[in-house]
């Protein structure tokens, strides 16, 4: 009832992964396979997420206006069974469901072995929601749930897309005008994976112990200025306090001082001296955050050998999984998709574009299309989108047009990037990179490769707003009356980076330090 779109909202790619995995630990639902290629690689899991067909605007609009209903039936036509899903915004929202779905479309629908998922990704929650469904029940129909709560047919579903501080207002809206919550699912873009930080929990790292000339020192912090902020005092022990939270969790505390009692501590030694003592894998770990006990496996032979290579680094797999099926859903004839990224707006009205070479010599460049990686997507995709009751669509992935890329390009992506150089600053609202594939037959790679170049937001926001901050130093050190700071080029030390700790992945630390440094 949660998916993860959030792949092109993170920092990174091992931002995806990681916080991606988090996600998986809790929903089974993710177009992120990032995080199932960590989850597979780190935590002993084959495939931990699951998703199903579904279109994007480009897919819908591409094929025009006047033809939306046809994209439409080609939606239907295309997966004939299954639950698949179908952004219905692109430019009306009602007509689309009362027109489109609700008229022209409907017997094809409720005759479809499978569930149709209507998409309004626009519009001002949670109105829209009970817009949507009242518009949609007014062609469908609905029943009553045993506590009196409508629902439409079974055939037909709405997903919205959300992020934390809205999902409880959007339900409880809809319980209160009378809808039930299985009527929806949420969508979730890096609001989901992105937007929280360090400070979201207030996690820190402080020293606690020390040992000086053989003695035992226990260390505190305890600012005047911040009680908050009073570290514990000496070595620790987590111990069951014996309450439980209303969840039925336990409630844990942790016991200062050299005070505990190691029979009950429940913190385990996982490492030593460069060797891996415990290994869990993905389900024992799903069951504690489900409040079930789990023993701890210790590994009979510790580990000293780490993950070799990059696990992450295979571009068939670097999309939003939906994507995989998007070959299936243009316009018969299509040869050329030409798409731009921009900023639309926001905090600042320039726009310092950096990242993007980053990009393309880590990813893009050279031959990073081989046999072994469609391989291993195509292993990925046919458990990833396979459904317990509808079972798998085998046109799903486009296994001959990679192979394609290998056999008439040597494995080098058939596109072209033209960029504004790096480093120029841009008023917002302008094109900053176009992408198009040179090969017609490979028109389906443009957009395939979205999700990736689209986490050049990071590294370029960043290097904004680093840009900024520096023209407020550097006004306030000549209004105050040292211009000479600035002359010299002492200003560009006026703002220390010490953000590596406080970033969600080594890899966000590296574009975003970076950006900072231009």
């Amino acid at each position: 009832k949660l998916h993860d779109f959030g792949f092109r909202g993170v920092s990174s790619v091992e931002s995806a992964a990681t916080g991606g995995a988090a996600h998986l630990v809790n929903f089974l639902g993710s177009d992120t396979m990032a995080a199932l290629m960590c989850i597979k690689e780190y935590y002993n899991e084959s495939i931990a997420g699951f998703s199903i067909p579904a279109s994007e605007h480009s897919t819908m609009t591409s094929w025009g206006r006047e033809h939306e209903v046809d994209a439409m039936r080609n939606m239907l036509i295309q997966y004939p069974k299954g639950i698949v899903a179908c952004v219905s915004d692109s430019y009306d929202i009602f007509q689309a469901c009362e027109k489109y779905w609700g008229t022209e479309l409907k017997d094809m629908i409720m005759a479809r072995d499978g569930v149709l998922v209507v998409r309004p990704d626009s519009g001002e929650l949670p109105k829209i929601v009970l817009d949507v469904l009242e518009s949609l029940a007014g062609k469908f129909g609905t029943s009553n749930t045993p506590t009196g709560h409508k629902l439409l047919p079974p055939k037909i579903r709405i997903q919205v897309i959300a992020c934390s501080n809205s999902l409880e207002m959007i339900l409880r809206t809809m319980t209160d005008a009378g809808w039930a919550a299985d009527n929806l699912a949420f969508g979730s873009g890096g609001a989901l994976l992105q937007k929280l930080h360090r400070d979201t929990q207030k996690c820190a790292f402080k020293c606690s112990y020390a040992m000086i000339n053989g003695k035992n020192v226990d260390v505190v912090k305890d600012p005047i200025t911040d009680p908050g902020k009073k570290s514990k005092k000496g070595r620790l022990t987590l111990e069951d306090s014996g309450e439980k939270f209303p969840s039925g969790a336990t409630k844990w505390t942790t016991v200062t001082e050299g005070k505990g009692d190691p029979a009950k501590d429940i913190l385990v030694e996982v490492f030593r001296d460069g060797k891996l003592l415990i290994e869990d894998n993905f389900a024992d770990i799903r069951k504690r955050a489900n409040n079930e006990r789990v023993e701890l496996k210790k590994l009979a032979v510790p580990k000293g050998v780490g993950t070799v290579g990059d696990p992450f680094n295979n571009i068939v797999m670097l999309t939003d999984s939906y994507k995989v099926t998007h070959h299936l859903q243009y316009p018969p004839g299509t040869t050329k998709i030409y798409s731009y990224f921009e900023s639309r707006g926001g905090a600042y009205e320039e726009v310092c574009f950096f990242g993007l070479q980053y990009y393309l010599k880590k990813y893009m460049v050279g031959p990073v299309v081989t046999e072994a990686k469609i391989k291993q997507a195509e292993e990925y995709f046919k458990i990833h989108f396979s459904h317990p009751v509808w079972g798998l669509n085998e046109k799903l992935f486009n296994r001959g047009a990679w192979e394609d890329i290998i056999k008439k390009h040597g494995g080098h992506l058939p596109v072209i990037v033209k960029a504004v150089p790096e480093g120029t600053v841009v008023n917002y609202k302008n094109v900053l990179f176009t992408l198009e594939n040179t090969d017609d037959a490979c028109f389906w790679l443009t957009n395939y490769l979205e999700s990736l170049l689209v986490q050049l937001w990071y590294p370029t926001t960043v290097c904004t707003q680093s840009r900024e901050q520096k023209k407020i130093i550097t006004k306030y050190l000549k209004d105050t009356g040292t211009p000479d700071v600035v002359e010299n080029g002492l200003h560009v030390f006026k703002l220390h980076d010490f953000g590596f700790r406080g970033v969600s992945s080594v890899e966000s630390a590296a574009t975003g330090g970076a950006a900072h440094l231009v």
